[in-house]
């Protein structure tokens, strides 16, 4: 018997449901080209948040929206989210998300600007989750930053790991796909994290801080 990986892998991503709220800040993503997670990734952050009942959260990379809705649904109800871009508009997309969902203000810091500038300015072991969905050619300080900032237990997600299923064929060396290689393969080898990497969505890397 051969196993049907691509409809298990359809059966997962499609386990917990979408809502309006998340089709509608997804469509806004389309529109402004602006990167986004599949249903299964959104449903595991999600969880993640809830599992460390996370009420600091920090995501790199605001997009329109859609992974911070998730993060809002699983972390506790007076979380506050940071979020950063550097693009203005898809933080007004974000927050336009936010509204329709009926998330307080209160909870969202939105913060327009490049990561690498604002990061070294947040608190050290401080947040419960970071979540890494910005420039991949960033990611080695995005990640160095993001263990700086966690406490102990806290957790560190970098979604697209896979980029596209390049990351897997040995053929694909461009900057991107050998840029996500390196993170994977040091926080494979870094002892100051348990690491995993999933295939949800487009690949998710997931590191808890010792």
């Amino acid at each position: 018997m051969i196993s049907d990986k691509v409809a298990s892998w359809a059966h997962a991503e499609a386990f917990v449901p979408t809502d309006d709220a998340l089709l509608r800040a997804a469509d806004r993503a389309d529109q402004l080209g602006a990167d986004t997670v599949s249903a299964g990734t959104g449903a595991l952050l999600a969880t993640l948040a809830a599992a460390t009942r996370a009420t600091a959260v920090v995501e790199i990379g605001t997009g329109a929206g859609v992974a911070g809705l998730w993060l809002l649904r699983g972390m506790s109800a007076d979380g506050v989210l940071t979020t950063i871009d550097t693009e203005a508009e898809h933080q007004r997309a974000a927050r336009e998300a936010f509204t329709e969902a009926g998330v307080r203000p209160t909870r969202i810091r939105t913060i327009t600007g490049r990561p690498l500038e604002v990061l070294p300015r947040l608190a050290d072991a401080a947040y419960d989750l970071v979540v890494a969905a910005d420039d991949p050619l960033d990611l080695t300080e995005h990640v160095e930053q993001a263990l700086r900032i966690l406490r102990p237990g806290g957790v560190l997600v970098v979604v697209h790991a896979l980029a596209g299923d390049r990351v897997p064929d040995p053929a694909r060396r461009d900057d991107v796909t050998t840029a996500l290689r390196e993170v994977a393969r040091r926080l494979r080898d870094d002892e100051r994290v348990v690491p995993a990497l999933l295939p949800s969505g487009d690949g998710v890397l997931v590191a808890a801080k010792r």
